[in-house]
């Protein structure tokens, strides 16, 4: 449930609250936090709490870098694991600059412009994340010895998956949270996990993903693991995905029809490669691509999994696409907005998808891929084909383009 101000604070009072987190992103989706003192929270709602922003990558150089914290009251939620006596709680922040306007480049300031882009012509986006994640066995430090957990496959039960308790513990923890896990079960690689959500609106998806994996790593240090959310943790075994299904509708007008489902396939398909850096950032990410179900290729087809863009076979094919580069370590702020972005521009130009990709390209031999368009090879590739793009830099800041092409590691 929401809450007002007021009542946020009175349930803290109420409720044994001692430490209260303030949580955000840096540019590349890493979480970020500050935690207050109950009595701060009414000046954090008002003010703001100050912090230095030039220590946050891709934020502020020494000669300006005050910003300010600014809890989202809709965001707040006790923390589980956390001790029951002298409660935490964690608000989603805003960020704002010392003139108390959005900080350029706040991550989830950027999802909400364009949110509220698409609102203005008429359209909303809805979007359920499938995140896969590798559990690890820990040394006596607690640091991962790379061992996984177990030798399961694709949706074994125990004995040979050892993880149905951990995941168990972990979407009970996420609905204690407010947050609503649809599935969960074990993946195809040794020690591999997916926690599939509900659809929820973008902003609250992409706050879920940035709780989901704190909640499933805490829940794994509690249990003697290591979550492990790169995209290639075990060279030839698979890689770990963020599938991001998303639905468009109309708001304002009738509903969403095939056609303009298929305008919004297009404009992705159309923008996917310059926005790549975003869905995939690191170096270890192009270790995941064109292998074990990644898509290498800019294609689209109907239920195929070796595909870019799959349109999934369930009720609400009308308006729902799945996107299936993206990794768990993408920053869901700017990619579900580029995502936004690249969909309406497609519905508004109208642009028409390729035909389908009619063949399983994992089983293709080299001939009969020869002419498709491919997905960057690398992050160098990736960083240049951005570093070249209209659309990239109509939407992003200047800083956020410069962080990513500048920074040499992200991961």
């Amino acid at each position: 449930m929401y809450y007002s101000k007021e009542e946020a604070i009175q349930f803290i009072e109420q409720n044994d609250v001692k430490f209260i987190r303030l949580a955000f992103c840096d540019i590349f989706g890493k979480q970020k936090n500050v935690s207050i003192m109950p009595n701060e929270l009414k000046k954090a709602f008002e003010s703001g709490i100050g912090f230095d922003a030039s220590a946050i990558e891709g934020f502020k150089e020494e000669s300006k870098s005050d910003l300010f914290l600014v809890p989202d009251v809709k965001t707040m939620s006790l923390l589980p694991w956390r001790p029951t006596s002298g409660r935490v709680v964690r608000f989603f922040c805003d960020i704002h600059d010392e003139e108390k306007k959005p900080f350029v480049s706040d991550s989830r300031y950027i999802l909400k412009q364009a949110v509220s882009y698409a609102a203005e012509q008429g359209y909303s986006f809805l979007f359920g994340p499938e995140c896969e994640f590798y559990l690890f066995k820990t040394d006596e430090e607690g640091n991962s010895t790379n061992v996984p957990l177990d030798n399961g496959t694709y949706m074994d039960i125990a004995p040979s998956d050892k993880g149905e308790n951990v995941r168990r513990e972990i979407c009970l923890t996420l609905e204690q949270m407010g947050i609503n896990p649809e599935k969960s079960h074990h993946e195809e690689g040794p020690g591999q996990n997916e926690i599939d959500f509900a659809y929820s609106d973008a902003i609250s998806a992409a706050d879920n993903i940035t709780a989901f994996k704190a909640v499933v790593s805490a829940i794994a240090a509690r249990n003697g693991l290591y979550a492990d959310f790169t995209p290639k943790p075990i060279k030839d075994k698979a890689g770990s995905g963020l599938h991001v299904n998303m639905s468009v509708k109309s708001v304002t007008k009738h509903d969403v029809t095939t056609k303009e489902r298929d305008h919004m396939m297009a404009g992705i398909l159309n923008r996917i490669r310059e926005i790549t850096l975003w869905l995939n950032n690191s170096e270890n990410s192009y270790q995941r691509l064109s292998k074990f179900k990644a898509p290498g290729y800019v294609t689209w087809a109907y239920a195929d999994r070796s595909q870019l863009i799959r349109i999934p076979a369930c009720c609400d094919v009308s308006s729902r696409i799945e996107i299936r580069s993206a990794d768990p370590m993408t920053n869901p702020y700017l990619s579900f907005a580029l995502l936004i972005y690249a969909s309406m521009e497609g519905i508004n130009n109208q642009l028409v998808p390729p035909a389908p990709m009619d063949m399983n390209l994992y089983k293709s031999n080299s001939d009969m891929v020869r002419d498709i368009q491919r997905l960057p090879d690398n992050l160098n590739e990736a960083k240049k084909v951005a570093s070249d793009s209209e659309f990239v830099r109509m939407h992003m800041p200047k800083e956020i383009i410069e962080g990513y092409i500048n920074k040499k590691h992200i991961g």
